[in-house]
């Protein structure tokens, strides 16, 4: 048997699911096709901070379509604890520029949804990711990581429903038909995933990549640097142990302190960009990204880092950082290599306490001052005038000892300067 047989064959029984549920057109979609289909359908709305959602008309939408249960659950605080933060402290960005805002929380929505899996007695995780993407990778592989018995629905992998909806129009007039308000239009049908981390833009006009992104796209988190005001602002983050604990001198919970920062940051043209990255699947895709907070975030505890971390293990991490950003791009959070690394983290960031204060300015981030209480910087080792504990003689030694293997290495193969 086949495995689009056997998807086939998944889709038309009857039984009850559990729907990763945005209530945006996908899911909107993918929930009314699912009922149409015979399952019963539990739509769980994962709360991850979504700035521009009104949640509960998207739960009230999902009853009146059908579902026999619709539910929020509440995770922002562990999306920023136990899952942004983290991800942070490795200094991990995909390709070097992406901060994983989308990436980072679809573990965490695939945890929720195979717990309550359990509770309700769904067999079945459902969600609306397509089949050219990554978040069909995040999505399974987490689902079958936490419960290798559940069974992951995809409609957008099935052909009968890519049938019946080969584009955006279709899902529109689909949602439409039924009276299921959307937020897509066909005039302007671009796709946007968002959370407290950030908000990601794509599909539709943004697939050309002669479409200026930062012309296109109705921002909801930034104004861009062109609008910000002339007077830039300034702003201090604290750290304990790697951990951001404090904005301007404030305690503040995990999920506030990146609601606090994405307002400073978000009004002072921060944390856009707009990347040609490489998905799991082979392709090539085009995202434009808002992050103001977790941009200044990572950027605050990096001059953290330099004032509190050693050369070496610096260096271990940043080789590193690339690892921890392809796994979480491509799914592997709850593997045993992804564990150890975050063992390793919580370890090596345990000197990094301190407090930076930033200037921000048109989309600039300018460092004013930093502190510490486990500061490794010695102005008098450092300085180039006299005095301190270094003493420059010792370096010809050092040098010497340094060098021998070159100068060894020159004698019988000589590289000449001619």
């Amino acid at each position: 048997m086949t495995e689009r047989t056997r998807e086939e064959r998944d889709v038309s029984a009857k039984t009850k699911c559990v729907l990763a549920y945005s209530g945006g057109l996908d899911t909107s979609v993918i929930l009314g096709w699912l009922i149409e289909r015979g399952y019963e359908v539990v739509a769980i709305y994962v709360d991850l901070g979504q700035p521009c959602e009104d949640r509960e008309a998207i739960l009230e939408k999902a009853r009146r379509c059908g579902a026999v249960k619709a539910e929020i659950v509440d995770v922002r605080a562990e999306l920023c604890r136990d899952f942004a933060f983290p991800v942070m402290q490795w200094q991990a960005r995909y390709e070097g520029t992406y901060l994983l805002g989308t990436s980072i929380a679809r573990p965490l929505i695939a945890k929720e949804c195979v717990r309550i899996a359990h509770r309700e007695g769904a067999t079945v995780f459902a969600h609306g990711a397509t089949g050219k993407g990554n978040d069909q990778c995040r999505f399974q592989l987490a689902a079958e990581a936490l419960d290798p018995a559940i069974r992951v629905l995809a409609p957008w992998r099935i052909k009968e429903f890519r049938d019946l909806f080969p584009g955006r129009t279709e899902l529109i007039d689909f949602c439409e038909a039924r009276n299921i308000p959307v937020k897509a239009s066909k005039g302007k049908p671009y796709s946007s995933d968002e959370n407290c981390l950030h908000t990601s833009y794509e599909a539709g006009l943004l697939e050309e990549l002669t479409t200026d992104g930062y012309a296109l796209v109705d921002f909801g988190m930034t104004v861009s640097p062109q609008e910000a005001p002339e007077a830039g602002e300034s702003v201090s983050i604290d750290f304990t142990a790697g951990v951001p604990v404090a904005v301007n001198g404030r305690s503040l919970a995990a999920h506030d302190i990146v609601l606090e920062l994405n307002a400073i940051g978000g009004r002072q043209g921060i944390g856009r960009i707009d990347v040609l990255e490489n998905r799991l699947v082979g392709m090539k895709s085009r995202g434009v990204y808002e992050a103001p907070g977790m941009t200044l975030l990572y950027e605050a505890h990096r001059l953290v880092e330099q004032m509190t971390l050693d050369r070496d293990l610096v260096h271990l991490r940043d080789r590193l950082s690339p690892e921890v950003a392809e796994m979480v791009y491509y799914g592997f959070w709850y593997a045993a290599k992804m564990d150890a690394l975050l063992a390793f983290i919580r370890e090596a960031q345990r000197p990094v306490t301190g407090r930076v204060e930033l200037k921000l300015y048109k989309g600039n981030i300018l460092v004013k001052s930093r502190t510490s209480p486990n500061n490794l910087y010695d102005a008098a080792i450092a300085s180039m005038e006299g005095g301190g504990s270094y003493d420059q003689t010792d370096a010809e030694g050092f040098l010497r000892i340094l060098g021998l293997p070159g100068r060894v290495q020159g004698q019988v193969r000589p590289r000449g300067c001619d």
